[in-house]
């Protein structure tokens, strides 16, 4: 290990009685970024690490830890201490001998999580076969939500919760609009539960001018489902299929 940076978080954000969760982000390219950037806002313990100087300097006042290391050298990685992290993100997807390495490396440390980015399926094996726990393949994730939408223009976003199960952003179909949720009985009739509803509505100012208002409203039985209404619903893959075909 050449340099440990302390960023301007350091670690006595640790203050509350519950241990602080700990993630290291190996890989500060624009992806490994997003990732500390996101973690950090959201109250978590980052150690940031790769072997560019300069995208070490970049991260280093948003997250607890900055580490200029080289994460396939084994004698570099040990140094890094390691020993606390509950999951680590090997996130340099375009460096397919260095995420293999620094995945089996993780994994040889005793790190309990891995989750490391793939670009190709064969990539994804090999790195499920030196340990990772969790795999991301963003083209291929990317590709299969692109055909998605392109299928099913009605559904704006689906998230597999399972292999069978998704919790799905779409339009109202049709033929429910102006009904109740207690006279659909979605769940009875298609057992697809409507979570939240995104509702838009338009005013104008005082200067006369279009405005649109977005609200999150959390349904009863008695909401109606208007034509502006974009829906958040839960359940099989073939009932949300099902209830859009409507």
């Amino acid at each position: 290990m050449e340099k440990v940076s302390t960023g301007s978080r350091g670690t006595s954000k640790r203050t509350t009685k519950e241990r602080q969760r700990v993630f290291a982000v190996l890989g500060l390219g624009v992806f490994g970024r997003q990732i500390c950037e996101t973690l950090a806002e959201r109250g978590a313990s980052v150690i940031a690490i790769d072997q560019d100087p300069g995208l070490v300097e970049q991260v280093k006042e948003d997250v607890t830890q900055a580490i200029l290391v080289d994460t396939t050298d084994e004698d570099s990685l040990s140094q890094a201490a390691l020993q606390e992290v509950d999951v680590a993100v090997v996130a340099m997807g375009d460096n397919v001998e260095a995420s293999i390495l620094t995945t089996a490396l993780l994994k040889k440390q005793g790190v309990a999580y891995v989750v490391a980015r793939a670009i190709s399926a064969l990539h994804a094996r090999v790195l499920k076969q030196v340990g990772a726990d969790e795999i991301l393949n963003l083209e291929t994730d990317a590709g299969t939500r692109l055909a998605s939408r392109l299928i099913a223009p009605d559904i704006l976003e689906q998230v597999a919760l399972s292999s069978d199960i998704s919790l799905a952003e779409m339009y109202v179909p049709q033929a429910v609009l102006g009904a109740t949720l207690a006279e659909l009985d979605l769940r009875g009739r298609y057992n697809i539960t409507v979570i939240s509803i995104k509702r838009t509505t338009r005013d104008v100012d005082e200067l006369g001018n279009p405005v649109e208002n977005e609200q999150i409203v959390f349904p009863g039985p008695n909401d109606t489902l208007l034509e502006t209404d974009v829906i958040h619903v839960v359940g099989k893959n073939d009932a949300i299929e099902s209830f859009r075909r409507l």
